[in-house]
Parts: structure tokens; C-alpha cells; sequence
């Protein structure tokens, strides 16, 4: 037999979506972001008109009743699904959320627990064709869930002694945990491992609420990771002008309760920095005056932010209620005493408003309203965590949408633009928080993607995709839009002509929705958001050009024309499991919009999760069927993983068509699977 006892795998590292978003001023952690094997650009479907949505390509707008359907279809096949997932017996697949398509497809998100304990790292999404076929398969970690065992070697209490001293570190306020830290296995970095999971409360350092997550290793008691929970982040308002608000009427008294979008309250909070408050009421339907010394204003702006944010989702993205079930969340205003900011809470399911310096601006506008909202949809979706390229991730995430719900609001007195935070002057001399078109205005937010943006604060790591959104949206170069002018640069130098936002938007929400995994960074960004726009418009489309191009333009990946060094790139990222000492199994990839021959300098990029690779043959199929030999049987003796670039002379073949790459596993006792492979075109 073949000594086993030297190989060392080299997982992926996840990262756990975040509990609870801030708008501003939370401490970045410094961990970074690491994901390969992202969502693959689909194959070229059939043409459509210049600018159109393919036929059933687009996402269908379920009501609350027909979600619930499919996640009851969902919890009923779970089993079923884990085991053609290839998972192990203890483990099993918890249904988070669905998305289906207009062509039947379904999108399935699942977290997953081993032996009864939440599997930190381990969320996937299951793409299933209307037949019932998978399709695809999204996957937050490739590692293999099998802890060496699920009984702690050290006590509870001292991770809960960890967690404190960590809190303590970050100068918090009566920190404390109100639960006993709980058993966790730990998948997002390294070998999933047996862990407790500690979450310190009190208030950090600026009054914002605390949610500090600590994680320790259950065998030494070694602290794995920490991030923060909270991310930050007829009415006469403050900011948004008169406008009509959603309220209830109990005998002779009105509420700020919107009926109509799932019960959605306000509350004021009156300073307090605990509990729900008491929820505006009074004996007129008319609330507040427009100035912040009535406490009703900034109840008003809230109330109706958040009944634009909830209409937005709902008639743009087909999305009821932040969790798709029809359930509003509830907005608190009036938290603490000259808080300056505003933020998400998963645990109370709630938005929260400070009212900023000297307590005369409150945080409150449509921007902000939106922003915060988002957060709640992005953790009950793609789960971003708040920490390293994900956390810029998911406060980018934010501040799209934040300005989509701004621009859909089309209120005169806060027009649509690319500025966050523009109307609440939380610097005092009427500059917004971010800017899309050019991030670096603000002083510290990033233009461009870097190796080491993962180690800055997640709101100014999160300017290559605000950057990004900006270009795919109206393109670089300066321009001047609802009387505000821009002039957005690029990290090369060439220019980037813009879809629009409406198409821009659909891209990103589906990318979010379907595609991004708790530990998804830039590079999968580009990905997801190419494999998002080749089902919407097709991988040949000037949508999905314009994509490539946009990245290029914040220095991730290549343009669609090969420029930036690394020519055009076809990918696919679909596992497929090799059989031990089974048939050849094949994944393809179509190439199309080349002319004439492939180069002779043919660039393919193989990377094969496998624990004994000295037993794979490796080819490349030629659309006409020639073989290619990448790598052949018994080479590569007993090292784990492929991960590789093969040059090929294939001048001799077109360049058009499908191509595939073949993979046998000719020797027993070693399994894996084709995790991801690309073709290059110089």
C-alpha cells in the first residue's frame, strides 16, 4: 500500500456571514479573504436582442406563500441532496434560502452541521435545472468536513475568558456573554476542527452595541478567529421632504406601522440604547415637522426609507421583505446621545439610528435607510462575513443598493446619485461619507484592488466594488448626472463604457443572491458577477464584456480584448467528482466570439482537489476531439491537489466550440473531484 501518512491538504478558507452591519467607524479586522473554486460564467444560450434578458434567464418574483413551497420542497429532498453532494454521514444541510428562475431553475442555499453542531464556513448553493438535474454547485469551503472528534478537550469557560480578554482589547464597554459559548466546527480556515463559538456583548468603544465573535479551538484553546457582529452602517421629514407614510389607525390613535409591508414599525428610542422603545403614535395621521428637535421627523425619514427600501427589493428584485417571507423588520430612531452612526442588527431583525453629532443630524436619510436594510438581506443571502475581502464585500454591497433605493426613490429633495450619506453631513462640511465614481475622495477608501485589501477597514476595502458599480452603471470619464458631475477614473488608463444601472443592479443581485458564498473575495466577485450576467445577457453580450472591462477598470481581471496581461479567460468552476479508479469524466467549456485558430500558447489552467494525483491522467478534448495529454498516469507520485497551468500548441484547431477536460483516475484507495479549470487566449 502507499504510505498516506505524509499528505497535507491545503483547504479553502471560508469565512461565517456576519450576525449584525455598521454604516460608519468599526475597527476592521485583519484577516484576508481567500476563495478558489468560485461560481463559473454559464454557457452562451441561445441570442436575444441587443440589450435584452434572456428568455427564462431572469429571476421570478415569488410571493412569501410560493418561497415557503420551496423551501418546504427544499427541507423535503435535504437528505437526498447531501448525499448526491457526496456528504458525509453526519452531516447534514440546513435550508437558508431560494431563488428561482424564470426557466424553472432553482437556486437552493444551505448551511450545514456536522453531528448535530453548526459547521462554521460550510454554506454552499445548489443550482438545479427544472428536470430535477444539478447544475451547479457554489461551495463557501472545499474542505472535507471530518473533525478529528466532537468532544472538547478544554472547558467552555475558558474560551468564554478568551473572548472577554479579546472585547477588553478592543476597549469595549461592560463587555459580557449572555450565552455560554456553544460547540462549533470551525471550517473556515485550514482543516475543520472541533470549536466554541463565544459572542461578547456590552457596547464597543463608540457606543455602537457589541457583537464581538470569538472563536477557539476546542483541543488547545488557541484562538482561531474573531470579527464583529454589528455592521455598521402624510410625514414631514428631514430629509426626504413631505411625503406619505404607511401607518395604522387603532381607534382614535395612529401608528407608524406599515400594513402593507409586512407590519414594518418605528420606534423611538428616546437615547436609550436597549430594547425596542416605544412606538411612534398620536391622535393626528401627520408626523413630524421637517426639524430635528421634534423626535416624529426622524421617525418619519426612517418610516419611509424603509417603505422604499422594502418597495425596491420587491418590484426591482422580486424580493419580499428582507428575508423573502413577507416579514417586515422594525427601525429604531433616536438611539444614544450624539451617536454618530447608524447599523443592522440580525439579532433583533432591526434597523437603528443615531442622531449624529450634537444630535441635529440624524442618520436617517434614504441612502443610509437603505444601506442598513441591505445588510439584513446580504446576511440572509449570500452571508458575507464582516471581515477581510468579504467584509468590503458586503459594505459595497450596501452602498449600491443604498443608492439603487435612492435613485428609485426619485424624491426631489434627495435625488439619485452615486454619493452616500451626501444629506446627513456627518463631517460637518457637506461632503458624503463615500463616493462611488473615485472612493479615494473620502481620504481613505481604495480606487483599485490591491493584495493586502483585505487588511483595511471593510468601509474603505469596500471601494473597488463601489468603484466597480460606478463603471458597469455610466462608465468612466467625466459626466454630470441629476445635476451632480463626476469624473471616475481607471486603475489602467482605458476607458469603460456603462451598461446602465437598471441592467447593472439585476447583475449584482443576482451575483448576491445566487452566486456569493460567505467567504467570497474580489476575484470570486468577478467571477459571480460574470456568471450572473452570461445567464441574464449571455456570455458573447456587450453586458458581459462591459463586466470584464468594468473589473479591469478597478484592477481585477483581465479586459474583454485581453488587455491587462492575461488575455481573455473562459472558465468553469462546476464540480465534478472523479470515481476512484472509475470512467473519465469530463467538464466543458465553450468558446465562442474568437476568430480563426487557437494560439499556439494556449494557457489551461487546471486546479483538481485530489488526495493521490500520481493516479490521474489528465487531458485536453479539442472541439474536434483532438487529445491534448496534460499530465500523464503515475507522475506526480503522492502529492495532494492540482493546481496548475499547462501550455498547449493548438494552433491547429478553431478556436470556437466546446472544449472539455478529460480526467481518469486509474489507481484505487484516493478520491476528488475537478474543482475548477480555465482557458486562456492570449
Amino acid at each position: 500500500m502507499r504510505d498516506r501518512s505524509s499528505h497535507r491538504r491545503t483547504p479553502h478558507t471560508p469565512r461565517r456571514r456576519a450576525a449584525a452591519v455598521a454604516l460608519v467607524g468599526v475597527a476592521a479586522l485583519v484577516a484576508a479573504a481567500v476563495q478558489t473554486g468560485a461560481a463559473t460564467a454559464a454557457p452562451p444560450r441561445a441570442p436575444q436582442a441587443a440589450g435584452q434578458v434572456l428568455p427564462g434567464a431572469e429571476s421570478v418574483k415569488l410571493t412569501p406563500a410560493q418561497r415557503a413551497e420551496l423551501i418546504r420542497e427544499a427541507n423535503a429532498t435535504k437528505a437526498d441532496t447531501a448525499k448526491d453532494l457526496g456528504l458525509g454521514a453526519k452531516e447534514k444541510l440546513v435550508v437558508r434560502d431560494v431563488v428561482k428562475d424564470g426557466d424553472g431553475t432553482v437556486h437552493t442555499r444551505y448551511e450545514r452541521t456536522y453531528d448535530g453542531l453548526p459547521v462554521l464556513g460550510g454554506d454552499l448553493v445548489v443550482e438545479t435545472a427544472k428536470s430535477g438535474a444539478t447544475k451547479d454547485v457554489v461551495k463557501a469551503t472545499k474542505a472535507a468536513i471530518k473533525p478529528a472528534t466532537t468532544a472538547a478537550a478544554v472547558p467552555a469557560a475558558k474560551a468564554e475568558k478568551q473572548a472577554l480578554a479579546a472585547a477588553k482589547a478592543e476597549d469595549a464597554k461592560s463587555p459580557d456573554v449572555d450565552k455560554a459559548p456553544r460547540k462549533v466546527i470551525w471550517a473556515a480556515q485550514g482543516k475543520p476542527t472541533l470549536a466554541y463559538e463565544t459572542v461578547v456583548g456590552g457596547l464597543q468603544e463608540d457606543g455602537t452595541p457589541n457583537e464581538l465573535h470569538v472563536i477557539t479551538d476546542a483541543a488547545t484553546g488557541e484562538k482561531l478567529y474573531e470579527y464583529q457582529g454589528i455592521e455598521t452602517g402624510t410625514g414631514n421629514t428631514m430629509y426626504s421632504g413631505t411625503v406619505t407614510l404607511g401607518t395604522t389607525q387603532s381607534g382614535s390613535t395612529y401608528n407608524l406601522t406599515d400594513g402593507a409591508r409586512g407590519g414594518h414599525k418605528t420606534y423611538n428610542l428616546n437615547r436609550g440604547t436597549s430594547g425596542t422603545g416605544t412606538l411612534f403614535s398620536g391622535a393626528d395621521d401627520v408626523w413630524g415637522n421637517g426639524s430635528p428637535s421634534n423626535a416624529e421627523t426622524a421617525g418619519a425619514d426612517a418610516h419611509y426609507g424603509a417603505a422604499l427600501t422594502w418597495d425596491y427589493y420587491k418590484n426591482v428584485h422580486g424580493r419580499s421583505g428582507i428575508r423573502g417571507d413577507g416579514v417586515g423588520a422594525y427601525s429604531r430612531v433616536h438611539y444614544g446621545n450624539n451617536y454618530v452612526n447608524a447599523f443592522w442588527s440580525d439579532s433583533c431583525f432591526c434597523m437603528t439610528y443615531g442622531d449624529g453629532s450634537g444630535n441635529t443630524h440624524p442618520l436617517t436619510s434614504i441612502d443610509v435607510a437603505g444601506h442598513e436594510m441591505t445588510h439584513g438581506v446580504t446576511s440572509n443571502t449570500a452571508g458575507l462575513v464582516y471581515s477581510g475581502e468579504s467584509g468590503g464585500l458586503n459594505e459595497a454591497t450596501s452602498d449600491i443598493f443604498g443608492s439603487t433605493v435612492e435613485f428609485y426613490a426619485n424624491n426631489s429633495s434627495d435625488v439619485g446619485d452615486y454619493l452616500i450619506g451626501e444629506e446627513i453631513d456627518i463631517n460637518g462640511d457637506g461632503s458624503p461619507l463615500r463616493y462611488m465614481d473615485k472612493p479615494s475622495k473620502d481620504g481613505a477608501s481604495k480606487d483599485a484592488w490591491y493584495s493586502g485589501i483585505g487588511s483595511i477597514d471593510v468601509h474603505y476595502s469596500s471601494g473597488p466594488a463601489n468603484h466597480f458599480f460606478y463603471l458597469l452603471s455610466e462608465g468612466s470619464g467625466t459626466k454630470t448626472i441629476n445635476g451632480v458631475t463626476y469624473n471616475s477614473p481607471t486603475s489602467d488608463g482605458l476607458p469603460v463604457t456603462g451598461i446602465g444601472r437598471a441592467k447593472a443592479e439585476k447583475i449584482w443581485f443576482r451575483a448576491l443572491t445566487t452566486k456569493f458564498t460567505s467567504n467570497t473575495n474580489y476575484a470570486a466577485a468577478r467571477t459571480g458577477t460574470l456568471a450572473a450576467t452570461g445567464e441574464l445577457y449571455g456570455t458573447t453580450s456587450a453586458e458581459y464584456k462591459a463586466v470584464q472591462d468594468a473589473w479591469a477598470g478597478v484592477n481585477v481581471g483581465t479586459r474583454s480584448d485581453g488587455g491587462g496581461g492575461g488575455g481573455t479567460v473562459f472558465e468553469n468552476t462546476a464540480d465534478v467528482s472523479i470515481p476512484d479508479r472509475g470512467s473519465a469524466v469530463t467538464s466543458s467549456i465553450t468558446v465562442s466570439g474568437r476568430t480563426g485558430n487557437a494560439p499556439s500558447n494556449l494557457q489551461v489552467g487546471v486546479n483538481i482537489v485530489h488526495t493521490y494525483i500520481g493516479d490521474l491522467k489528465v487531458d485536453l478534448l479539442a472541439p474536434d476531439g483532438s487529445v491534448y495529454v496534460l499530465k500523464g498516469y503515475g507522475t506526480g507520485g503522492s502529492a495532494d491537489n492540482i493546481d496548475t497551468t499547462y501550455t498547449v500548441n493548438a494552433s491547429s484547431e478553431a478556436a470556437n466550440g466546446v472544449w472539455k477536460l478529460r480526467v481518469q483516475d486509474n489507481a484505487s484507495l484516493d478520491t476528488g473531484y475537478i474543482n475548477s479549470w480555465k482557458l486562456t487566449f492570449p
